[in-house]
């Protein structure tokens, strides 16, 4: 099994960048259905989903609009639960139809604090689009409409993800390696 070693922790392959390109393919082609003729809003959460966004937009064949926010919880290897202030909100969302990419969620406090963002914006829907989903790590309710792998609650790098900044540019999705 392919293996990498990023700082002080090594990482061996859970998804590879084939699985990831293909299950891309199949997210667009729902959202291409789903939002024909409604000029969605695709806002990418940084810095993690820049990847997993530029390759889902480039399968999205239906008119659109694409912005990025940024907003972080991280530390490290896991999330420290307290938001920070959402940058580069500045689109008008009122009665748009908002797709929301992120690369992963698994405890749900990024995506309460941003979903309760968006609705001030009264936009007509939003959806949330997420390459990794961890069910297993919830603390907030938390409705994922479209999710590229169900994955277990462990710590990943690669295709955007990040272990304290490196790994980004991972095309395989790694997961910690147990000792």
């Amino acid at each position: 099994m392919q293996q990498v070693t990023i700082l002080d922790k090594t990482f061996e392959v859970m998804i590879s960048r084939k699985q990831i390109e293909n299950r891309v393919k199949e997210i667009a082609s729902q959202l291409n259905g789903e939002y024909k003729d409604k000029n969605p809003v695709f806002i990418g959460v940084l810095n993690g989903a820049f990847l997993f966004m530029a390759d889902l937009f480039r399968n999205i064949e239906t008119p659109c609009e694409v912005s990025f926010i940024r907003v972080s919880s991280y530390s490290g290897t896991s999330s420290t639960g307290t938001m920070k202030q959402v940058i580069g909100l500045s689109a008008n969302l009122k009665n748009r139809h908002i797709i929301l990419i992120e690369d992963i969620v698994d405890t749900g406090e990024t995506v309460t604090f941003l979903m309760k963002e968006l609705a001030q914006h009264q936009p007509a829907s939003v959806k949330l689009v997420t390459l990794l989903f961890k069910p297993a790590a919830l603390k907030k309710p938390v409705t994922v409409d479209y999710s590229g792998f169900e994955i277990e609650p462990e710590f990943v790098v690669g295709y955007g993800l990040d272990y304290d900044g490196y790994g980004r540019n991972l095309q395989d999705i790694y997961v910690l390696k147990k000792s």
